[in-house]
């Protein structure tokens, strides 16, 4: 029974993960409808204009034919009275009886003296006001823009025009702008569906990409349209991503692969020792002197780990919080000293060249381990006779620090990948170490913003570390 019911529970969990997700959910859902929304609010925005300038225009033409009329009207009545304001209606009317020209005058009773309207129309009741009401006109309605003027004796004069075609005009502009909306809206839905597709392709090839990667396919890129817009620029930093990606695990591999290959031999030789040495050993000195050698072995193996350890600390920028204002003139002389009696014993000439000062913000014993580390190669590297070049110096806004051998030196090739951890290079594979050193170096250069650079000293090897140095106080 309990397992029933475990599989319908599994069941039903799997039925809800494959469950589609509301649209609105979608991201390339919400972009299209912001698209939709915003084409669609711009082509209201256009057409509303259009249609407000239009009719806003006709309107204010027909004021202002309206507003000459009455002035040029009441002119007559201020010259001549009332007879000769009679006889300038009668004239307009004439002129064109069946123009779109409205006309009423009525005396202080309110009866009618002359015009083309059969009666006051009802709603205006106020002078110097603009009215659009409906009249009757040689017995046909219609609607007309209006304006009364009082004159003396309280007459009233009624000047207007016919809207008839005015509003004919406005239908047929709402009918237009209505379709160029209609189609706009289209336009805009179509816009956003092409949009949404071109956003669902790309995060499909994102998602496509990342699915492979994840079931440990790490060939798969993020494939380019080449058009070279922002898409592609998304692309393309997901690409390098996914290549640095890619050269970390292959270098967590070949670090793996490098700590198994250098450290079995070390732990194998010390388990052979002591397991020789109980077997075999005739006295307490010759088990002594078997675990004395195994024990050498087994630092050999906590050194690799201690300079893996502190590799990893120094990448990670743990160590910045040491970092002080020092000059490295004495500290480099320092070093120079104790190693100009090593060089000596070896029958090797040690060339120093210290500029004084040279002030920079860093780890006082973090450079002294990474210049003492390139030494220490170059005297490892160098035969008797050779000349080892110890140089430190300004060089605009940068540090210096320069140590050159004649011994086998690094291969071009080889030059590449030196900094690796544990890459030892052909001319070194008969020599002690663990291929860490240069790696070292590599991190604290890093560490203080500062780089390693290696090139071909014919013969031998130049390292330079370049380091950001403090500009010097006044008064140094």
């Amino acid at each position: 029974m309990s397992s029933s019911r475990a599989i319908a529970a599994v069941t039903r969990e799997r039925g809800a993960k494959k469950r589609p997700k509301p649209l609105i959910r979608s991201a390339g859902i919400r972009l299209a409808l912001v698209y939709a929304a915003v084409f669609g609010v711009s082509a209201f925005a256009l057409a509303f204009s259009l249609w407000y300038s239009t009719v806003g225009l006709l309107e204010r033409q027909v004021e202002v034919a309206i507003r000459n009329d009455a002035t040029a009207l009441n002119d007559h009545y201020t010259m001549g009275g009332l007879p000769s304001l009679v006889t300038a209606i009668e004239d307009r009317l004439a002129i064109s009886p069946d123009g779109d020209a409205i006309y009423l005058l009525l005396d202080a009773r309110g009866t009618k003296i002359i015009g083309n309207l059969d009666h006051w129309p009802a709603g205006l009741n106020q002078t110097d006001a603009w009215y659009e009401l409906p009249v009757t006109r040689h017995g046909a309605g219609s609607t007309a823009l209006l304006r009364a003027f009082g004159l003396g004796n309280g007459d009233q004069l009624l000047v207007g025009r016919d809207d008839s075609a005015r509003t004919q005009l406005r239908g047929i502009l709402e009918q237009g702008l209505l379709s160029a909306m209609g189609l706009m809206t289209l336009l805009g839905l179509v816009g956003a569906i092409l949009i949404r597709a071109l956003f669902r392709r790309t995060i499909q090839d994102i998602a496509a990409t990342t699915r492979a990667i994840s079931r440990g396919d790490l060939t798969r890129r993020v494939p380019q349209s080449g058009d070279g817009d922002e898409f592609d620029e998304l692309a393309e930093i997901i690409n390098d991503m996914l290549d640095r990606i890619t050269r970390l695990m292959d270098g967590v591999r070949e670090v793996s692969n490098s700590i198994a290959h250098d450290l079995r031999t070390p732990i194998t030789r010390a388990r052979t020792r002591l397991e020789d040495a109980a077997l075999h050993a005739s006295s307490p000195d010759d088990l002594r002197s078997a675990i004395e050698r195994a024990t050498d072995d087994l630092d050999g193996v906590v050194a690799v780990f201690q300079a893996l350890l502190r590799i990893a600390e120094i990448e990670a920028g743990a160590r910045r919080s040491a970092f002080a204002m020092l000059d490295l003139s004495p500290l480099l002389l320092d070093i120079e000293d104790l190693y100009h009696a090593v060089a000596e014993d070896r029958g090797i000439l040690l060339r120093t060249e210290i500029c004084n000062p040279l002030r920079l913000l860093g780890d006082r014993e973090l450079i002294q381990q990474a210049v003492t580390n390139l030494l220490e190669n170059a005297l490892k590297f160098s035969p008797e006779g050779a000349v080892i070049t110890f140089r430190a110096a300004r060089a605009g806004a940068t540090i210096e620090i320069t140590i050159a051998d004649n011994g086998p030196g690094i291969s071009e090739q080889d030059r590449l990948r030196a900094t690796e951890r544990f890459f030892r290079a052909e001319s070194a594979r008969s020599t002690t170490g663990s291929g860490l050193g240069l790696a070292l170096v590599s991190a604290v250069a890093n560490l203080h913003n500062g780089m390693l650079s290696l090139s071909d000293n014919h013969p031998g090897l130049r390292a330079v570390i370049l380091l950001p140095q403090t500009p010097d106080l006044p008064g140094d």
